[in-house]
């Protein structure tokens, strides 16, 4: 064989191939050649985007359960008698807790790890969702749908979108953390008409059924393709360039921490701003359309599973606004950006009430189009100013502003469900949700910038 290949050339091609299979050789090599990463990212795509893919996948299946609050009101008002407000107390809890839990789920993932928060909020959710169907009591309700599920989703939130962002991309990150948000979208879309279907036929334990079997299938995906961060498998972020330094680990105490950046960005008037225009964004979407769009439409003589499939679309259209929202945020200036959509969302919510009819309507179309557009399309702007005024506790600022999203869309659920009962009607409900918008408008543009950091295409 060695006659064959020839003495001038046998040395130099052979050599080079022995070295990296001796253990020696490539325990030594490993240290100065994984950081990199060079050969895997020319071997295909970099594994931060089949990490995003796992946490888009994720979020859809913590988004299944809270896509039901508004196809469950009327069945289990039917049933049990309970009042709208009763029902809509219980959407307050989950909601709530699903803001309140995001800062500390934020810095629990920090300090123990993603996959494992994902996979026990995961678990919480599937507990809260199966243990509904044993029902007779509405403190009972409160328990397994606002606090277990609350919990859960809590766990899961848009935080957990702005953490995998800032590990796993450097480049981006506007557009990923856009199609992360947008999986909550997505498991409306997936879920909604489903548990409309089920809710009208076996009824809605069975929906409860389904949801918590799809959030526990989620969990083996999670466990088998998630990894905490690219220096895990010896590669730096999508984007980082060779002088990129991995972040230290934050010190011990996740509580503490996030409670700590709670402090010092609290100090500031971009935080309270921040958290003022999220507020509204929960109020006008999870707290008021989320929760009452459905049993609203069905005020006016509209079949349950023909409303449900409208806010469904809506769903639809929030995966493109969102995404396309993303890739504006790394081009736009997002203070301007947050004040064209809360002002066209506004405009929206005040002709809403003349949209509602039996069937559904040419104008009831186009509403749910642009309104899908802009639902959750503040995210990605929001996201890049806390991560361009409070540095590397942006992800953890973006948890407490996120409790203040929670916290408006907790308050406008239980108020929109007190004016059900007490006028009849949802129209008080969206006109004061309209001006609330206009409001936010204005407080997005007295958000300062920060001439000191520089905004650019990857920097998101």
């Amino acid at each position: 064989m060695t006659q064959q290949s020839g003495l001038p050339r046998s040395p130099y091609p052979r050599s080079p191939a022995r070295r990296p299979q001796t253990a020696k050789a490539a325990d030594a090599a490993a240290p100065v050649a994984a950081p990199p990463g060079t050969p895997r990212r020319r071997r295909g795509p970099h594994r931060a985007w089949w990490v995003a893919v796992v946490c888009f996948v994720a979020l859809v299946g913590a988004a299944g359960f809270r896509a039901t609050p508004s196809v469950f009101i009327d069945p289990l008002h039917e049933e049990f008698g309970w009042s709208h407000s009763t029902i809509s107390a219980a959407v307050s809890v989950n909601v709530l807790l699903y803001g309140l839990t995001a800062p500390f789920a934020s810095a629990l993932m920090e300090r123990y790890g993603i996959r494992r928060v994902v996979c026990g909020a995961l678990l919480l959710i599937a507990a809260g969702s199966g243990l509904t169907v044993f029902l007779s009591a509405s403190w009972q309700l409160v328990l397994c749908w606002g606090v277990l599920v609350g919990l859960g989703t809590g766990s899961m939130a848009l935080a957990f979108a702005a953490t995998v962002t800032n590990r796993w991309f450097v480049a981006r990150r506007g557009l990923v953390t856009g199609v992360l948000t947008a999986g909550g979208a997505a498991g409306q879309l997936v879920f909604l008409p489903l548990v409309a279907l089920l809710v009208e036929g076996p009824g809605w334990r069975a929906a409860s059924l389904v949801v918590c079997g799809a959030a526990l299938a989620v969990v083996p995906l999670v466990l088998w393709l998630l990894r905490d961060r690219p220096e895990d498998v010896g590669l730096l972020p999508y984007g980082a360039g060779p002088d990129y330094v991995t972040p230290a680990p934050p010190p011990p105490g996740a509580a503490r921490r996030a409670l700590g950046a709670l402090r010092a960005a609290a100090r500031t008037r971009v935080f309270w701003l921040l958290a003022g225009t999220f507020a509204v964004c929960g109020a006008s979407t999870n707290g008021l359309v989320g929760t009452h769009f459905v049993p609203a439409a069905h005020d006016h003589g509209m079949p349950v599973p023909a409303a449900a499939s409208l806010l469904a679309v809506i769903g639809i259209f929030d995966l493109i606004g969102t995404v396309a929202s993303g890739w504006f945020t790394d081009r736009f200036d997002p203070r301007r950006l947050l004040a064209v959509y809360y002002a066209l969302r506004g405009i929206s919510l005040l002709f809403l009430p003349l949209l509602f009819a039996e069937t559904v309507q040419p104008p009831m179309l186009f509403f749910i189009v642009f309104y899908g557009l802009d639902w959750v399309a503040t995210v990605p702007p929001t996201i890049a100013l806390c991560r361009e005024h409070f540095g590397e506790n942006g992800a953890v600022v973006f948890g407490w502003v996120l409790a203040s999203h929670q916290a408006g869309a907790a308050l406008v659920a239980f108020l929109a469900g007190l004016a059900r009962d007490a006028t009849g009607s949802y129209d008080l409900a969206w006109t004061a949700s309209g001006a609330l918008c206009a409001t936010a408008a204005l407080m997005a543009l007295l958000i300062t910038g920060r001439p000191a950091v520089r905004r650019g295409k990857g920097s998101g």
